[in-house]
């Protein structure tokens, strides 16, 4: 009788070429194992190897280091170690360092600030798609603020891919009495649908500064920066190997970065500040952009994981993901109730083509009704299964998936009682009852066969 895994590799042969992963979790993710724990959450956050800590442990022990804003010994130790990490980032992403700079900020969120609060949107445009992360959506609010037009592309059912007639349109009426900023996602954290990296210079020959996020993208996908030229490039490390948290970077376009202004200096970020004369000089390049003492400590353990991402390889990590996806998917499409009601409805492309690893759902009972996504999570809980629920704070990807119109919505938020708070229960209520989220299933680089057949066998649970 033909196992399980003799038919995944029959479909899948090419999980073979990845077995290097297996040999690692073994020993550097041993833990996994030990702790029995079934991890789907790598879009939310990334596993560290026990390698990573140790070097990085290591390197405290046996150095000094002091504030880099010094030319004493230590100092100019820890320097050397921050402009060795920028340097390797931007080596590790092919970006030319003649044409790009590497900021350090606290996550990709940080990053994505840095861009919002500085772009000079008067009299312009800023035009991104519906499946952002908020993040990115945050930025709309400086837009506004000065006075810039905000328009959104949708997504379509059920791929929830974009509308590609539409922004081809939108991207043809850029402002010509400003700039004009786009920003779409590499990967959606929601549907996981890849977006098409032409994009960067179809909009560049319009005139559009482009923002790519890519913090969803760059855990299981190669970005190369020397054949696509994204203006703004924010991403977060934990995303891609765990440790350390708390550390993001901009990746910018020089020639971009010199186009943004700073509403603010802080320490670090001068050359010359006076308080009597009143005026201030802020410094070239990335130090204009990164407040305050910089995280001098843990910067060093990047380019750590940067080398263990390296030697595994984006093209093993790509194919592990891929595999295990698309027997995720099959599996779980084909499962019914007696009734014939499938128990899950994707969010997103059901097979592997220009897509990650983020499978999002919702389950359904035998007559068709949703079960609350808490539930699930708080089922998966008892079973030592980490995976994701809500709207991964994509609401634009939540409401098309989840049939939240604008009409909807304009009810809600114009009642008296939510003019300055909600709470997501009140949020529910407005909806009438629909749901407010759904399941985020997320395949990583070091998940196995195993963790899928422990998820499958516990969606089958669910079956009636």
């Amino acid at each position: 009788m033909t196992t399980d895994f003799e038919t995944f590799l029959q479909k899948y042969p090419a999980y073979k070429q990845t077995e290097k992963i297996d040999e690692l979790r073994k020993t550097d993710y041993a833990r996994l194992d030990s702790g029995e724990h079934v991890y789907f959450d790598y879009t939310g956050g990334g596993i560290y190897a026990e390698s990573q800590i140790e070097k990085h442990h290591q390197l405290l022990k046996e150095n000094v280091f002091g504030n880099p804003h010094s030319t004493n010994p230590t100092s100019l130790a820890a320097t050397h170690l921050v402009e060795g990490t920028r340097e390797y980032i931007l080596r590790f992403f092919n970006a030319d360092p003649d044409e790009y700079l590497a900021i350090f900020t606290p996550n990709a969120s940080g990053a994505l600030k840095l861009v919002g609060e500085s772009y000079p949107f008067p009299n312009g445009r800023y035009l991104l798609t519906f499946d952002n992360h908020n993040s990115v959506n945050g930025i709309r609010e400086f837009a506004h603020a000065r006075g810039a037009d905000v328009t959104y592309i949708p997504v379509m059912l059920p791929d929830m891919r974009v509308d590609a007639s539409q922004l081809d349109l939108e991207l043809s009426r850029p402002s010509k009495a400003g700039h004009n900023l786009f920003a779409f996602p590499a990967q959606s954290n929601f549907s996981s649908v890849k977006h098409p990296l032409e994009w960067i210079e179809k909009a560049h020959a319009h005139g559009w500064d482009v923002l790519l996020d890519a913090a969803a993208f760059v855990p299981t996908s190669k970005l190369d920066l020397s054949k696509v030229k994204p203006d703004f490039v924010p991403i977060s490390f934990y995303k891609i190997f765990g440790y350390p948290t708390g550390l993001g970077a901009l990746i910018a376009r020089k020639s971009a970065l010199a186009k943004l202004h700073r509403p603010w200096f802080a320490g670090g970020t001068i050359t010359v500040a006076s308080v009597q004369g009143d005026k201030y000089y802020l410094a070239d390049g990335a130090p204009a952009f990164e407040d305050g003492t910089l995280d001098y400590l843990n910067i060093p353990a990047l380019e750590i994981g940067l080398k263990h991402i390296e030697s595994i390889g984006y093209d093993i990590i790509s194919e592990r993901v891929k595999t295990l996806t698309g027997w995720l998917l099959e599996n779980l499409t084909a499962m019914k109730h007696s009734t014939g009601v499938p128990l899950v409805r994707v969010f997103g492309p059901t097979s592997t083509v220009e897509r990650g690893g983020a499978v999002t759902v919702n389950f359904y009972d035998k007559n068709g009704i949703a079960f609350d996504h808490r539930f699930i999570e708080s089922e998966a809980n008892k079973v030592n299964i980490s995976l994701r629920t809500g709207c991964f704070c994509n609401p634009g990807a939540g409401e098309i998936a989840l049939g939240i119109s604008r009409v909807e919505l304009d009810v809600c938020f114009t009642r008296p009682e939510h003019k300055d708070v909600m709470s997501i229960d009140e949020f529910r209520k407005c909806i009438d009852g629909k749901s407010s989220g759904a399941v985020r299933i997320s395949v990583g680089p070091f998940t196995n066969f195993n963790d899928v057949q422990a998820l499958l066998a516990f969606a089958r649970g669910l079956l009636s």
